[in-house]
């Protein structure tokens, strides 16, 4: 970390957010690139600026115990395919699934993720 990036550095930073609602209808929103930097609020605002002041608290923490403050990752940084290996038995009942459904097996197992990552 260079001595230069302080607190209005990381502040100017767009980090990405993760914003879900919880069942008793509070927002938790979370800052993936920050390990443990999450809030929540009552409302979708409040869960914005409550996150605001959690990444302001936690880069201040950091920066003062001389810990590195990672920027935030960029799409290209991920690569952008990944093989799965599975037992067979799962193949063939995906791949059943996915015929049934009428499209490939490779975007039948994209749906199913997707869907998992929305149900976080």
């Amino acid at each position: 970390m260079s001595q230069s990036k302080n607190i209005k550095y990381y502040m100017n930073i767009n980090y990405p957010i993760q914003l879900s609602q919880e069942d008793d209808g509070t927002y938790f929103i979370e800052y993936p690139d920050l390990e443990g930097c999450f809030s929540c609020g009552e409302t979708i605002e409040e869960a914005i600026k409550m996150g605001e002041d959690a990444r302001r608290a936690w880069i201040k923490s950091a920066l003062k115990d001389g810990q590195f403050v990672p920027e935030p990752r960029k799409a290209s940084d991920c690569p952008d395919n990944y093989k799965l290996h599975m037992p067979r038995t799962l193949y063939k009942q995906l791949a059943l699934q996915a015929k049934q459904e009428g499209c490939s097996m490779n975007q039948y197992c994209l749906y199913l993720l997707a869907q998992g990552c929305t149900q976080r």
